[in-house]
């Protein structure tokens, strides 16, 4: 039997990229899949490829209300919520000089708030069970500021930050929580982030597959890990810069701005 089995698993940004991909797959080892995002047509099309028992809720996680809705929903039907993770996000690369703030405003609502919000919404049952885990999708961009990602990088600062002050506070509760930080995935993501082409083309070759992202997030379910960085190398290259930040700016800058 699945380790995950019977466990309820709430999941945002779970209608594309690797929110579907763990959803189906969860669903597959018997979990109880709750399918959380905004479009209601992606949603139904992830649905209809799940194996198990599941359900999905239209939510953004930009609203309050929405969210704390869903949760007491998901609440009175199960009772419990095992695991939530925290996937709903969006990046757009543009020079800052650039950038709309209405749009770097949008990508700290969702990619950092959001996580806030379903997080709120969920840790005072967890602690009445004491039990549950909370994986938190940031992004090695939370780790390694790059040109043209300066609204992107700062929202997954913000989530990194979020979590390392949360694991503090869990302690001795019973939950845990997880970051993860990949580097790019090759996902929809790219679609709105580099609508050119230019970066995915570039970085094509150090893309991950949204398959191998969610088997990292199962593991350090499991293996209660506090922090993934994906792939190996780009998370020791993280750590190198931020012990030694001169590296970046003379030696890797050309890698590391390929936007």
């Amino acid at each position: 039997m699945s380790w995950f089995a019977n466990k309820v698993v709430v999941i945002t940004g779970a209608s594309s990229g690797i929110g579907a991909w763990m959803a189906q797959e969860l669903s597959r080892q018997g979990a109880i899949v709750i399918l959380i995002a905004r479009s209601e047509e992606r949603l139904h099309q992830t649905a209809a490829l799940m194996q198990g028992k599941h359900e999905w809720m239209v939510t953004d996680v930009t609203s309050t209300e929405q969210v704390f809705e869903a949760v007491h929903q998901i609440i009175l039907t199960y009772d419990k919520i095992d695991i939530l993770i925290n996937n709903a996000g969006f990046g757009v690369f543009e020079n800052f000089i650039e950038a709309d703030i209405d749009t770097m405003e949008q990508m700290m609502d969702v990619n950092y708030m959001g996580t806030v919000r379903f997080t709120k919404a969920v840790m005072p049952y967890m602690l009445e069970a004491n039990s549950g885990h909370i994986v938190n999708i940031a992004s090695l961009a939370g780790k390694i500021g790059t040109a043209k990602s300066s609204g992107y990088c700062a929202s997954k600062h913000a989530v990194l930050g979020f979590t390392n002050s949360l694991r503090q506070e869990l302690k001795g509760s019973g939950i845990f929580i997880t970051a993860v930080n990949p580097g790019p995935i090759d996902t929809p993501f790219f679609d709105l982030a580099d609508p050119t082409g230019n970066y995915s083309g570039k970085m094509k070759s150090y893309m991950l597959r949204p398959e191998q992202v969610g088997k990292a997030v199962f593991r350090a379910i499991i293996k209660r890990k506090m922090e993934v960085n994906l792939p190996v190398l780009f998370g020791w290259a993280a750590k190198f810069i931020t012990v030694f930040p001169w590296f970046s700016n003379k030696f890797i800058y050309k890698f590391l701005n390929n936007k």
